[in-house]
């Protein structure tokens, strides 16, 4: 049996992979969207399960006013204690020369919670990971942040003690481990206790086609005391540029009961548009940081190795022990809003869903008119990745504008400077009106503007479509969910990529959503009412 990458396609970067049991988990960053922390468990490494996020109180997370690609940064989940311990950053700037940020600690003692209160851990750098040694000590592992401008703003992986009777670090015990190779922008550190030796697995070069892994290891915990793998990088796509998998590193590694070696890491699939070269631009990256699996063998220096090289593999031979499951590879799903509770593959920007924001139910979705989807605090949107490079999307929605202030519908989005949508809103002259727009880096686009379409009197409900085609989408509309009509308009994918949002903002963390959304920012707060929501996959 092979498992083949990405495990976790779409928006699911910076894994932290272990195993308890016979069971594995893989624990994501989720930065500005709620709830906080994606999970997923898997029995073979082949199929992935998603598990209820663990951050889903303001209690454990309060994101309002956050900027995009600021939050959750890098979690770390670990086993130890009969309990998993969950480390998580909450980052509230992403520009500049600070990284304002605080690093949480939570736990449970089954994975799908309840988890505990949060404890303030410090603020030193995000990437925190708690590594437990064989001897019972605990300590905080990560990246170190400096915002002097004449040093280098990564300043190395910090070690510091972590007491268990006090729940809290001994900051007098803080050192620094590793310094990182010349390639700098040394972060993302995991520490492992393996044949008597200290192993760090840590990220260079910054989350981009530059990106790389580094293996370093000790026989001590002391100060500058890790030595780099020779023959490295542990993995890089660097310099494989026409390569299906890109970006690879920033991870995690497990074994298996069996005795076997695997490495998870965070990966991206760019493409090119046809009149592009595949090397310059190196691609744009919709589906964002996804995670690869790619299996490790030790060589007879004791050094970890990426099997088939330190490129990786789209195809991996899956653990020999491995316990076949049936779980979707596909993740095309119809969501009819007539569950009690909101299916956990929707999310939220920065705040939960409550009654604020709407209700569902009863075989429908109620969003509340609120800020527009440039807003950074109080969205009224429910989205859910893109998980493929091809897909249809489509709802049935009522609402009753009156005011261009008004506008709901569904949407395609980034960020909230990188979005688009066909929803319906206000014409002083025609009425209720569909228009499409566009948010292209803060530059907004009416598309229609004097010839939007003009919505029929006595229509209830209009019908929208979006279909993805990798590197373009499109709009379509009906007024009876049978006829469609395709607005003719292509808009370029490009734009809700990592790669082209990095060109002007540095928040490029995520990767594209699809959602249903309501903005009524006059204040009066008309709500649209969704029938439904499908989204369907078609083979890249």
């Amino acid at each position: 049996m092979k498992l083949t990458n990405p495990v976790l396609p779409g928006f699911n970067a910076d894994p932290s992979m272990i195993r308890v049991g016979d069971t594995y988990y893989i624990a994501n960053s989720t930065f500005e969207w709620f709830p906080g922390v994606r999970l997923h468990e898997s029995k073979d490494m082949v199929h992935w399960n998603l598990l209820p996020s663990p951050l889903s109180t303001t209690t454990l997370l309060d994101m309002k006013g956050n900027p995009s690609s600021g939050g959750i940064w890098a979690p770390d989940l670990s086993y130890a204690d009969g309990k998993f311990w969950l480390i998580y950053t909450d980052v509230k700037i992403t520009e500049g020369a600070f990284k304002d940020m605080t690093n949480y600690l939570t736990t449970a003692t089954d994975i799908r919670g309840p988890w505990s209160d949060p404890i303030k851990v410090n603020g030193v750098g995000f990437d925190a990971s708690l590594f437990h040694d064989t001897d019972g000590k605990k300590y905080l592992v990560q990246q170190t942040w400096d915002h002097r401008e004449y040093h280098h703003p990564f300043d190395g992986i910090t070690l510091t003690e972590f007491d268990t009777s006090t729940m809290k670090l001994k900051p007098h015990t803080a050192r620094t481990i590793y310094d990182g190779t010349d390639v700098k922008l040394v972060e993302g550190p995991h520490l492992y206790n393996i044949k008597g030796q200290y192993y760090l697995f840590a990220a260079e070069g910054g989350t981009v086609f530059t990106h790389q892994e580094v293996v370093a290891r000790s026989k001590t915990l002391d100060p500058h005391s890790f030595e780099t793998e020779p023959d490295g990088p542990f993995i890089t796509n660097l310099d494989t540029p026409g390569f299906y998998l890109q970006k690879q590193g920033h991870g995690a590694l497990v074994d298996t009961p069996g005795g076997e070696w695997y490495y998870a890491s965070l990966v991206s699939r760019p493409w090119n548009h046809p009149n592009e070269s595949s090397t310059d631009p190196r691609g744009w990256s919709t589906l964002g940081r996804e995670t690869s699996i790619q299996k490790v063998e030790w060589d007879d220096q004791d050094w970890p190795r990426v099997v088939g090289g330190h490129g990786g593999q789209v195809e991996v031979e899956a653990p020999k022990d491995a316990i076949l499951t049936d779980a979707p590879l596909n993740h095309s799903r119809h969501d009819n809003f007539d569950k009690p509770a909101l299916d956990i593959d929707w999310n939220t920007l920065r705040i939960p869903f409550t009654a604020t924001m709407g209700s569902y139910g009863n075989g429908e979705l109620k969003l509340i008119g609120r800020g527009s989807l440039a807003g950074t605090f109080d969205t009224s949107l429910i989205a859910s990745r893109w998980q493929a490079f091809n897909f249809d999307a489509e709802t049935k929605v009522k609402f009753d504008p009156y005011t261009y202030q008004q506008m709901a519908g569904l949407t395609n989005f980034y960020n909230d400077k990188h979005w688009s949508w066909i929803y319906i809103t206000w014409d002083e002259n025609k009425g209720a009106v569909i228009e499409v727009a566009q948010n292209d880096n803060n530059n907004y686009t009416s598309f229609l503007k004097d010839d939007a379409i003009k919505i029929p009197d006595g229509t209830d409900y209009v019908w929208f479509k979006t279909k993805v085609r990798k590197q373009s989408y499109t709009y379509e509309y009906s007024f009876d969910g049978e006829l469609w009509n395709e607005i003719p308009i292509e808009l370029d994918a490009a734009i809700l990529s990592d790669d082209y949002v990095l060109q002007n903002y540095g928040g490029f963390f995520t990767g594209a959503f699809v959602g249903l959304a309501a903005v009524d920012y006059s204040g009066y707060e008309e709500a649209a009412t969704f029938d439904y929501f499908d989204y369907t996959e078609f083979d890249d």
